[in-house]
């Protein structure tokens, strides 16, 4: 980073050359709270199973694989040789043992994938290899390979196929509003899949700075001496503050038919996580091992998604989040709380009248109004 905040193309003491590895690390080491419950609810969605299971065993994979083996350039020793590097290192540090396939694919759009049934497969975007430098691109394989340990790509590639016959059906109005149904949670689902591999990337590349050039580059392309990480920041929090409820609204309205969160909300999830003490656990050498995973309380997992749910509820800035909270705490004012949030949308709002001022300065809600709770 310059001195004037801004990032730079150039670093020399890159952690490339010394990362810890985790052996036999289980993916609950790194799966977000949100990933799991989100998981939990989709396989609840009432006809899932039964879909799920037809199309196992309908879906063309073979035929998928062999469009990339013919269509695209695999990766490997003789073709680019640095990211068959990256990928190996990556599978090492996660001691994922059988190394899926990678490709790369003409494709100016940057973007990475992980997909397949029986075996998982990684598809790099010409576009994504031209934009990320080395240890860029280190973070974003280690995001894919992050997907395949915890067997995202089976979903995905659910998601993949129902998207596409959603549009095939849509004269058909009931068919067409079941499919919609398990492509909405399945969408709900993968964005919260994307934090989780976020956190598998930084566990690889072990440099928090290169994951969030990269995700900068992904929100405003190779122009990094134009982009400053605070305020790449900032532009998160503010997202996640401002508004009233109206826009509450139209944030969830704007990422139900995104694949993935915002950028700049995956970049401030991430930060968070690795200035955390599960994150220095890990690279400690504590975290929990697949060894271990048969012996995982379903229940445990789903208890501790709700209450990482029911933490972030409480302690987002969101107005309708905050409103939430306000709910299930049974906090007064409700009316009021809903009358300010959307107050655009009436002509007239009811005044609750001036706030007093207290002796000591600070101004106080009017005394026929019960004081809100403050999270």
């Amino acid at each position: 980073m310059s001195e004037d905040g801004h990032e730079q193309n150039t670093h020399e003491n890159v952690p490339s050359r010394q990362r810890r590895r985790f052996p036999g690390i289980s993916s609950r080491a790194y799966e977000h709270p949100a990933d799991r419950s989100a998981l939990v609810a989709l396989r609840k969605l009432s006809g899932f199973d039964t879909v799920f299971k037809a199309l196992s065993g309908l879906l063309p994979e073979r035929s998928l694989r062999l469009l990339f083996l013919s269509d695209s350039v695999r990766v490997s020793d003789q073709q680019f040789s640095h990211l068959n590097d990256m990928l190996r290192d990556a599978c090492y540090i996660l001691d994922l043992e059988k190394v899926p396939p990678m490709y790369v694919t003409q494709d100016p759009q940057p973007n990475a994938m992980c997909i397949g049934l029986d075996e998982p497969i990684i598809v790099v975007t010409t576009g994504l290899v031209e934009l990320l430098d080395e240890e860029e691109m280190r973070a974003v394989i280690g995001h894919e390979v992050g997907h395949a340990l915890s067997g995202h790509s089976v979903y995905r590639t659910i998601l993949l196929f129902l998207t596409s016959l959603a549009l095939k059906v849509a004269w058909i109005p009931l068919g067409n509003l079941a499919i919609l149904a398990i492509v909405t949670a399945l969408r709900e689902w993968f964005r919260k899949s994307e934090l989780s591999a976020d956190r598998a990337g930084l566990l690889v590349g072990q440099d928090l700075r290169a994951s969030m050039r990269g995700l900068m580059k992904i929100a405003g392309g190779n122009h990094l001496h134009e982009m400053n990480v605070d305020a790449f920041l900032k532009q998160a929090e503010e997202f996640e503050s401002g508004g009233d409820l109206r826009d509450s609204v139209l944030k969830i309205l704007n990422v139900l038919p995104r694949s993935h969160p915002f950028t700049t909300v995956r970049a401030a999830e991430l930060k968070k996580w690795a200035e955390s003490r599960d994150y220095q656990r890990i690279m400690d050498g504590h975290y929990p091992r697949r060894s271990e995973d048969k012996d995982t309380s379903v229940t445990d997992s789903f208890r501790e998604s709700a209450a990482s749910y029911a933490s972030n509820v409480k302690s987002s800035k969101d107005p309708l989040m905050k409103l939430v909270s306000d709910i299930a705490g049974g906090a007064g004012d409700l009316g009021g709380r809903v009358r300010r949030g959307f107050g655009g949308f009436a002509s007239t709002t009811p005044q609750d009248g001036p706030p007093t001022e207290s002796a000591n300065g600070t101004e106080q809600p009017p005394t026929d109004t019960p004081p809100r709770d403050e999270d």
